[in-house]
């Protein structure tokens, strides 16, 4: 096949803020298949903040990429080439396929999807790992009950969004926290979140008392920080943390600082958990009808940002960070 792959290889480290100077784009040949591997025409490049991780040298839960490497972004597109028996020609794919034009190389932890149930793009978001990450790291991880206060950050972005909508479904009383008041209108509005708080224009802890005097029962932190200090100011008596991520360290992971106030956790006899969405693949298809099911009937709302153009992959990155986008980003290759 004398194709040829457009690669978007990581070309420097950052220091802060990542950006289009950190990577090279570069043509390749595409190789000739081995037997059990497939070629896949990628369409749509999930861009999510573990790729910032990615790009630090330092300790992490996610391994660096060498420089001259492959970020592990996610993907869907189409098997145009296949030395398996397992896929197809034509079938639609999702997995871990790098900011590229083309995969081609081994199927393992690759799964088909159905473009007939929602659209392929989906499958990164509310059906793929955003999707599965709100969900476990709320329903197994937190088990909330109907009548508990659900609090979330980051709950315009594409895991947050989702964690919240799920909570509403299972009845609990759900406030947000999010960037702006524009963000926070779309948050209670399109989303159904019962509150949110803008933290760059209010002080979240003070809010916080407002708005759950009796303090809260779940915390799904996307952030960590200043976020996480306010939440455990204001926690119920037995309540749980479920710590997705914390976006707002991943800029500069060597100044990582616990939280301030860890001592609540003793005093309301609370529970601060971890947790990967690996831990959970046996459970995957469940969780995926579950969710597929929730979208079917106007409970949750997937929210999807994107933007077009690999070439672009090193401008849409900071997307992440600098608050531009609502729900999953996602770059159309």
């Amino acid at each position: 096949m004398s194709l040829t792959n457009v690669v978007i290889r990581l070309d420097s480290r950052p220091t802060g803020m990542p950006g289009r100077e950190h990577f090279k784009i570069c043509e390749e040949p595409l190789p000739d298949l081995q037997a059990g591997e497939i070629r896949v025409a990628l369409r749509y490049i999930s861009i999510s903040p573990s790729l910032r991780l990615q790009m630090n040298a330092g300790d992490s839960y996610l391994s660096p990429v060498p420089i001259g490497g492959l970020l592990r972004a996610r993907g869907v597109g189409e098997v145009v080439e296949s030395r398996t028996e397992e896929f197809s020609q034509g079938d639609f794919v999702e997995g871990g396929f790098g900011p590229q034009t083309h995969y081609s190389g081994p199927a393992d932890g690759v799964m088909k999807i159905d473009p007939s149930i929602a659209p392929i793009e989906r499958y990164l978001g509310a059906l793929g790992m955003s999707g599965l990450t709100a969900y476990f790291g709320l329903v197994e991880t937190c088990r909330p009950q109907a009548g508990q206060t659900l609090l979330v950050s980051s709950a315009a972005g594409s895991v947050g969004s989702l964690a919240g909508q799920i909570g509403k479904e299972l009845g609990c009383r759900v406030i947000g926290i999010a960037g702006s008041e524009e963000k926070c209108a779309h948050v209670t509005g399109r989303l159904n979140f019962d509150a949110c708080i803008d933290y760059r224009g209010e002080d979240v802890a003070t809010r916080l008392s407002e708005l759950a005097p009796e303090g809260i029962d779940i915390f799904f932190d996307n952030v960590g920080g200043e976020m996480l200090d306010a939440a455990l100011l204001n926690l119920a008596l037995g309540a749980t943390i479920s710590i997705c991520g914390a976006i707002s360290s991943y800029n500069d992971i060597s100044a990582i600082r616990g939280p301030r106030n860890w001592l609540k956790l003793l005093e309301k006899r609370a529970s601060l958990k971890g947790f990967s969405v690996f831990d959970f693949q046996s459970e995957y298809p469940a969780a995926l009808a579950r969710l597929a099911g929730w979208i079917d009937q106007g409970a949750i709302k997937p929210v999807e940002h994107i933007e077009v153009g690999l070439e672009r992959f090193g401008d849409v990155l900071p997307m992440l960070f600098d608050g531009s986008h609502h729900g999953k980003l996602i770059l159309k290759v």
